[in-house]
């Protein structure tokens, strides 16, 4: 007897096989059965029957850039990526993790704050949320394992982490010592030891810690990285993901894919139309490397990064130097430096300097996403260029002085990278990109890519038809098994996991956006529904339906590489 059995269901393998119309069964949490509707199995074999009447049966979406650590250690659920069609994620990308971390509060309010600088966290919420039962990585995937999830995890140890484990504060002023190197070898080993999916890093400019200075992998010198690579060859295990800034370029890159024998994942290639070859040309110095025998990909997005952003938490302006000086400054202290003609021509000329960034001076591209009083309601959803254009002023003062005149609490909205289509459809396409970068769990007051597969099948397939819905899910699916060694997880094969998303092609997509505050500590975040997802399964286990997760097991496994 079969636990479930989906019926009349047009079935997509995950291979980028053309489809067929047959049935999955389902038993003890694994995929028992895929037939043919030639060789149909009758419905009396199983205690649940859904009837697909058609629609779409697919492996379940495998998202390899979250940041949960956090989120996971107080909501099991997830909801956000599992009503989004997601049954396994990968949490720790770019180093930005919580273990390992001291259990005294020092160390901890280190870590915590620096969260809610880089990845757009609400302080309130963290300090409310995260449960400390852990100091080691090994006890973080304890708790992990313990507490439960709806959907699959895998867990990469964070160098940024390890490195202020080791050096406190320190990490994010200087080069480590030898004996610092090598404790943080030793802590990178031992989350290789206990099922770690990789190390994560990022070199990336526009990563600040709380208080302006870098994340503290920004500080490491190129010895501290292949140092923390022999651990990855000595066990013949992870992938390294980094988000990769200037003093880390694709050939340096490959230098650590030799080093370790390891894959490696290079973030983010966002297309800009400021450096509008630079993701090609290092997606060409990807397949050089490939070809050389070191194995690599390049992280891109199906969607384009939009922020919602207000001057409460500034995140498009804070990589500017010429905003260094009042980095970190809140109400009526921010509000009086906002007015100085000194900190708006600093801004200025340095916009005026072409270079890629979150916010490259293109006004057309902030628009007013939502105004506090009524009087500047018919502002909303049009671009600060055309505002500013209209009142003849400059588009930075236009900016500022709506923000000042509303007291901080406009709401805007940027579309940062990724906005131009034709590069986008290229890079989505390419042999040498792994499709990512949803940064799930993250920027939760500035965005919401959880839907980052949906958007995919529905925008860049059905709509776009770029590429056919078979080497999508493909893309979605076993493409993202394979990089990174996830085990009988990815295709619907006889014998493996059950993890499986039932969608409607002719729906399937982003619904709109909104804002929710259910996060600790009543914070707020960004909210975007599916459109088309009529079931999702983890190990067998329905954990959502068409109206999005359902709060009943917790059927999702930590996944340890190498257990």
């Amino acid at each position: 007897m079969f636990d479930l059995l989906i019926s009349n269901a047009k079935i997509y393998d995950g291979l980028g096989s053309e489809p067929f119309e047959g049935q999955v069964a389902v038993k003890d949490g694994r995929i028992a059965a895929v037939r043919r509707r030639d060789a149909p199995i009758d419905s009396s074999q199983a205690r649940e029957n859904i009837d697909a009447a058609g629609q779409s049966l697919m492996p379940g979406i495998i998202d390899n850039h979250t940041h949960y650590d956090a989120q996971i250690t107080w909501d099991p659920y997830l909801d956000q990526s599992v009503g989004m069609g997601v049954t396994t994620a990968v949490i720790g990308n770019c180093g930005f993790t919580i273990a390992p971390c001291r259990p005294d509060a020092a160390s901890r309010d280190l870590v915590t704050k620096n969260l809610t600088q880089v990845e757009g966290m609400s302080l309130a919420s963290l300090q409310a949320g995260i449960r400390w039962n852990f100091e080691s990585f090994s006890q973080y995937m304890d708790q992990i394992e313990a507490g439960g999830c709806a959907m699959n995890l895998a867990a990469f140890v964070g160098h940024s982490t390890v490195r202020t484990y080791v050096m406190g504060s320190d990490g994010s002023d200087r080069a480590a010592t030898p004996d610092e190197v090598a404790r943080m070898q030793a802590l990178v080993d031992e989350a290789l030891a206990a099922g770690a999916i990789g190390l994560a890093s990022t070199t990336t400019t526009s990563h600040s810690a709380y208080d302006g200075r870098p994340m503290p992998s920004r500080l490491a010198d190129w010895s501290e990285f292949l140092a923390l690579a022999k651990p990855m060859r000595d066990r013949d295990q992870g992938v390294f993901m980094i988000t990769k800034g200037p003093p880390t370029p694709v050939a340096k890159l490959e230098e650590f894919a030799a080093a370790s024998g390891r894959p490696v994942l290079v973030a983010a290639l966002l297309h800009s139309s400021l450096a509008p070859n630079g993701v090609f040309d290092d997606l060409d110095g990807i397949a050089a490397a490939n070809r050389r025998g070191n194995r690599m990909r390049g992280a891109v997005a199906a969607t384009p990064l939009v922020f919602d952003f207000s001057f409460e938490s500034p995140y498009p302006l804070e990589p500017l130097l010429a905003w260094k000086p009042i980095f970190g400054l809140k109400g009526d202290a921010l509000i009086e430096r906002m007015r100085d003609p000194v900190l708006r021509n600093g801004l200025r000329e340095e916009l005026k300097i072409p270079a890629r960034r979150i916010f490259s001076g293109n006004w057309q591209l902030i628009q007013v996403l939502q105004v506090v009083n009524p009087e500047n309601s018919a502002l909303e959803d049009r671009s600060i260029a055309d505002i500013a254009a209209e009142r003849g002023v400059d588009p930075l003062d236009c900016l500022f002085d709506l923000a000042i005149a509303e007291n901080l609490g406009t709401l805007f909205s940027l579309t940062a990278l990724n906005h131009d289509e034709q590069a986008v459809a290229k890079l989505l396409t390419h042999s040498e990109s792994l499709i990512s970068l949803s940064d799930a769990g993250a920027h939760l007051s500035f965005l919401d890519d959880s839907g980052f597969g949906l958007h995919l099948m529905g925008y860049w397939v059905r709509d776009k038809g770029i590429m056919g819905m078979p080497e999508a899910v493909r893309r979605l699916t076993s493409a993202q098994a394979d990089f990174f060694g996830i085990r009988e997880r990815g295709s619907l094969r006889e014998g493996w996991a059950a993890d499986l998303l039932l969608f409607d092609p002719a729906r399937v997509g982003r619904g709109a956006r909104s804002r929710a505050n259910d996060l600790p500590a009543n914070a707020t975040r960004v909210v975007t529904r599916s459109s088309g997802v009529l079931g999702v399964w983890v190990n067998g286990e329905r954990v959502a339906d068409e109206n999005g997760a359902v709060h009943q097991p917790l059927p999702g496994k930590l996944l340890r590489q190498g257990h």
